[in-house]
């Protein structure tokens, strides 16, 4: 029997978009792509993260946070069924400044969001004395911190082993280690999707979540698929006692206590290698924040390549042409990982209650 849908990538995204419509009793099969992949999920920083989120867009901001706020019950739903703790801490982020001019100016770009979301955007201004009094280990570089009170952050890792463990035990079915080559509508509806081993698989509705490769895959379906590569390099360290009570875009230690450094934005297309001049500039920067990484021992370094849509957002469409065809991208994976799974579904099944989503998809690119 056919499934309901396909899913084409098998990262964070395409799984917990997978796992919402297994919990709507839907036949689902997810093609998870070949070792070769380029994967996101599996070099990412696991912020669930609202602050900076959609400063020139509230909707997005608005949907950023409605997701941080399904997080405690999809985890929840995650550890009860799996007896995994996916190490969810979300106690609030800090988004530190090392000077009062850039403190203030973004300081500023949260009031006009907050203004937006018609005040419910919770976050707070500490000064460096009272930043101090939170997190003891600051360094005197740093000028203070936007406290903002619906961040935190997960073990990724753990979570896409859940999400892909709870996905198949409701019934879907994971193809791993093997990629789709093609997309072709099928005359009456449904789709064939040609495998790059020479296997073909029909579908009723076909959902692409497949991160950079959307690119070639997209247009075989009538999406333009506006996607490219952002590199972001990562360090980490030795296990550490405590020395930061909640996370920040940039440093945040880990439930084993390892202390993960980020994050580099470089438009350098497909190469995810790390560079020393990368790690240097992170390395120092954290440094100045929490003087005791400086004589902390490196482990291991990684770089990944971020999806990126050309104004940063996330990009949900349904095809104009084939219907029963949808795009789905984003490179906020995690943090919007309990609003794909808890919310988009509905979308897209077309129920009375689904989010609004058009102002997402890509006319915004044209228009």
């Amino acid at each position: 029997m056919q499934p309901d849908y396909t899913i084409i990538g098998g990262g964070v995204v395409g799984l917990s978009v997978a796992y919402g419509l297994t919990r709507l009793g839907r036949r689902v099969t997810v093609i998870d792509g070949d070792d070769n992949a380029y994967r996101a999920s599996r070099t990412n920083f696991g912020l669930v993260w609202v602050q900076s989120k959609g400063l020139n867009a509230p909707h997005y901001a608005r949907w950023s946070q409605t997701s941080a706020r399904e997080w405690r019950a999809f985890a929840d739903d995650l550890q009860a069924a799996s007896g995994n703790d996916l190490g969810l801490r979300q106690d609030g982020g800090y988004d530190f400044h090392l000077d009062e001019d850039s403190l203030a100016e973004r300081v500023a770009a949260y009031e006009a969001v907050k203004e937006a979301l018609g005040g419910d955007y919770p976050f707070e201004v500490l000064g460096h004395n009272a930043l101090k009094r939170e997190e003891p280990n600051i360094g005197p570089a740093v000028a203070g911190a936007i406290l903002h009170h619906n961040d935190g952050h997960v073990n990724p890792l753990r979570l896409l082993q859940t999400l892909a463990g709870e996905f198949q035990n409701l019934g879907g079915v994971l193809m791993s280690g093997r990629a789709a080559a093609g997309v072709t509508p099928l005359e009456g509806g449904g789709f064939g999707i040609e495998l790059g081993d020479g296997g073909r698989l029909d579908t009723l509705r076909v959902v692409l979540c497949a991160g950079l490769g959307a690119s070639q895959l997209g247009p075989m379906l009538g999406f333009k698929a506006p996607v490219r590569p952002q590199r972001g390099q990562v360090l980490i360290t030795e296990k550490l006692p405590k020395l930061m009570s909640r996370p920040s875009g940039i440093i945040r230690q880990v439930d084993e206590g390892g202390v993960q450094i980020g994050d580099t934005k470089e438009e350098v297309g497909l190469d995810d290698r790390t560079t020393t001049a990368g790690t240097a500039a992170i390395a120092s920067r954290a440094a100045k924040v929490y003087p005791a990484l400086a004589r902390a021992r490196l482990v291991r370094s990684w770089a990944g390549l971020r999806v990126m849509s050309p104004d940063g957002l996330p990009i949900y469409q349904r095809s104009e042409v084939y219907p029963g065809a949808y795009f789905v991208t984003c490179h906020s994976g995690v943090t919007l990982a309990a609003a794909h799974a808890r919310l988009l579904p509905r979308w897209l099944e077309d129920l009375p209650d689904a989010p609004d989503l058009e102002k997402f998809d890509e006319r915004r690119f044209t228009v």
